[in-house]
């Protein structure tokens, strides 16, 4: 890159010597007067404005009209004879160097890191001048940094398309910033002014910037939005497709305001900030009703909110579209039209317990059938079925409305989770008495279940006596199917983690490259894998001699039984997930045939 001298630059007749860059580098400004592109008067318009709005020199010179950015560019890429890149070139971005800079640096200074060949990484940005962003960039990846040339609103929009369209973020800040007669001020946490504190959550800035994070998070298909206070800074996240995805964060003064919003929404009581608080509130969001329950916890430095978004029309209600394999399939639909008994669904939170449930139940629901469900809390509403939210603030827990449900003529009861002893006996006792019993366990797998209601204090022969099937299920990312691609995996690597295949042949295998569908993640959307053990005789007597749950599940397997990472991997070879979902989501000794 070619060094150019500094040299005094004259300001409405005197000259002024303006601070030459780092390492002699000359200043953009003074590069385009001494060009004669603009003039001094120009000039020092634009730097008064840069230094009240802080927005860089070109972005000010093309605000006012004074010159456009792609004669900025090409007069750059000429003088520092640094490359212009086309819009094309841009695009290609190569997704595996994708996470060296952080999306925040990415987002604040207008860089797309391209390419990297051994240590050089190839960035495209809008001044090449700037030694400290490029020294910054290098200390930050390791690499030696070769810059390239690109307008802002190219950059603009490959971010967009990359990354997300998260920049808007900045804009509502910006608005924030300057609407007259707003400013909002961080409280002293042990003498806030509520009053102040229910105004500034009401000020149309403020809900402009919580009404954004909302519909940002249902336009991407987020699952959750957590909202976590740090020492000197406010982070957003939301969940997609079980990932945490972290986006651009409003100024940490914005914090309290922010979440005073979001309990006002939620009928929360806005002066606590010392202990929990859970509540919901409803939006409309192209035509739709969205549901959010909301839980906050007081942290170190303020209160973390976490929002669960449920989108009762994203909800897949059809027990076909479940996933099942076609035996595992025939075996679920024989287990769940059984007279009574229990059938358990267990996973980690957010493995779709829930929505398999009320798949379940929306199959089996008819004028002859009385359902009931006993939840905690009602996420969707399911026409036909009486549903039941409990409310242990005034002494209805899941014990307590179970057995106010057996004097009201049940067929089916769905009980949404056990998760002590009398929950656990007063769902059998109803098992027993001739209903049919729905429910869901945190365990990882499905004999897991069985041990965890032995834990939890019920005899071996109750267990034996009542349990019809027990379910485990996770949900993995499906391959984007605008951006798959196949490709060949050697048996050396396959066998290296553990899949039992033919050494002697390659693999086919899929994979998502990334595209502007899926935000260049490679996945989109999610699909459940089933490990369903129906107790068998075999089984029943393994329970009454109280085996460990290795056994139970080895017996299962034996007979016929898929596990989780056998259904996973057969999901793998029908080109609907990669290998490495799989290692994420399951862990078994020994994998499964491909």
């Amino acid at each position: 890159m070619a060094v150019i001298s500094a040299m005094p630059v004259e300001v409405n007749g005197a000259k002024e010597d303006k601070n030459p860059s780092p390492k002699g580098k000359r200043r953009l400004g003074e590069m385009l007067v001494e060009k004669g592109i603009i003039n001094y008067s120009q000039l020092k318009q634009a730097l008064d404005i840069q230094k009240k709005g802080g927005d860089r020199l070109a972005c000010v010179l093309v605000e006012l009209g004074i010159v456009n950015e792609i004669a900025i560019a090409d007069f750059l890429s000429s003088e520092t004879k640094t490359p212009r890149v086309t819009k094309e070139q841009l695009r290609a971005v190569d997704l595996s160097v994708k996470g060296l800079i952080s999306e925040n640096i990415i987002h604040k200074n207008l860089v797309i890191p391209l390419s990297k060949k051994d240590k050089t990484l190839t960035v495209a940005l809008t001044d090449p001048l700037n030694i400290f962003l490029i020294d910054n960039l290098s200390a930050r990846t390791k690499c030696i940094i070769q810059p390239v040339i690109a307008t802002a609103s190219e950059i603009k929009e490959v971010i967009e398309r990359t990354y997300g369209k998260t920049l808007s973020v900045a804009s509502i800040i910006k608005k924030m910033e300057v609407q007259k007669g707003v400013e909002i001020i961080q409280p002293d946490i042990e003498k806030e002014d509520i009053t102040l504190l229910v105004k500034e959550s009401g000020e149309a800035s403020v809900v402009s910037l919580v009404n954004y994070i909302l519909m940002d998070a249902i336009r991407n298909r987020a699952s959750d939005i957590h909202i976590e206070p740090f020492e000197n800074q406010v982070r957003i996240r939301t969940r997609i497709d079980g990932i945490l995805y972290e986006s651009p964060s409003p100024p940490k003064k914005y914090q309290n305001a922010i979440v005073s919003r979001i309990k006002i929404m939620s009928g929360l009581d806005i002066a606590e900030k010392r202990l929990p608080q859970d509540g919901r509130f409803k939006v409309k969001y192209e035509g739709r009703n969205i549901d959010f329950r909301v839980s906050m916890i007081p942290t170190a430095f303020g209160e973390k909110v976490v929002l669960r978004v449920l989108d009762a029309s994203a909800l897949c209600l059809d027990i076909v579209d479940l996933g099942l394999e076609a035996k595992t399939f025939d075996l679920f639909k024989k287990c769940i039209h059984a007279p009574y008994g229990i059938i358990l669904v267990t996973g980690p939170t957010g493995s779709g317990k829930t929505t398999t449930l009320y798949s379940t139940l929306k199959s089996m629901d008819s004028v002859a059938k009385n359902i009931i469900t006993i939840e905690d809390p009602i996420e969707y509403v399911l026409p036909g079925v009486n549903q039941l939210q409990i409310k242990p603030e005034i002494g209805l827990d899941f014990t307590d409305g179970l057995r106010s449900f057996l004097r009201q003529d049940p067929d089916i009861i769905m009980v949404g989770e056990i998760r002590d002893r009398e929950t656990a006996e007063v769902s059998i006792n109803a098992a027993l008495t001739g209903h049919l019993v729905f429910t869901t366990l945190h365990t990882n797998d499905s004999a897991g279940a069985i041990t965890r209601l032995i834990n939890m204090g019920i005899e071996p022969f109750l267990i034996s006596s009542t349990v019809i099937m027990s379910i485990a299920q996770r949900l993995v990312r499906k391959i984007c199917p605008d951006c798959k691609e196949e490709y060949k995996e050697s048996a050396k690597n396959l066998q290296a983690v553990g899949v039992k295949i033919d050494s002697s042949r390659e693999v086919t295998l899929y994979r998502g490259i990334g595209c502007d569908r899926c935000k260049g993640i490679g996945y989109k959307g999610r699909l459940a894998i089933f490990e369903v053990m129906v107790l068998t005789e075999e089984i029943r007597q393994h329970i009454l001699s109280r085996e460990p749950s290795q056994i139970i599940k080895q017996s299962a397997m034996n007979s016929g039984m898929i596990s989780l990472r056998e259904a996973a991997l057969r999901k793998v070879a029908a080109g609907l997930t990669t290998v490495e979902e799989v290692l994420r989501l399951t862990f078994e000794e020994k994998m499964g045939d491909m």
